[in-house]
């Protein structure tokens, strides 16, 4: 979308400001469906931080999402310009990778369809 939907942009105001992380939310993004649970932006910075700090290759990254974060930040009246899912998946045919669900930031801008809700395969 060239210009955000500004409905997409109230709800992740309202998981910024509310500091909830149980909105679930399907998107398309570049012909992707991606899944998940939204969460707030430094909630999502601060776990992303964790996973990396946790990594010998790649710990010197995980101080990047905690460094600066209330600079520039939605939640000084500005709105907010991305999604940011947890536990989310994106949906390949019948399996979401990956399975365990992973950290994942989007353009609102990018987001061509979305649907309230978290989509979930079964084999049967």
């Amino acid at each position: 979308m060239s210009n955000p939907d500004e409905l997409l942009v109230d709800i992740s105001a309202m998981v910024e400001s509310g500091q909830s992380n149980q909105m679930s939310l399907t998107v398309v993004v570049g012909g992707a469906v991606i899944t998940g649970r939204l969460a707030p932006e430094a909630v999502w910075r601060e776990r992303v931080s964790e996973v990396l700090k946790d990594s010998d290759r790649l710990g010197p990254f995980s101080d990047v999402f905690t460094a600066g974060r209330a600079e520039g930040r939605p939640g000084r009246g500005e709105p907010p310009t991305h999604l940011h899912f947890h536990l989310a998946r994106i949906l390949q045919g019948n399996v979401g990778i990956p399975e365990t669900g992973g950290m994942y930031r989007v353009a609102i801008k990018d987001v061509s369809a979305w649907t309230v809700g978290d989509f979930s395969y079964f084999d049967r």
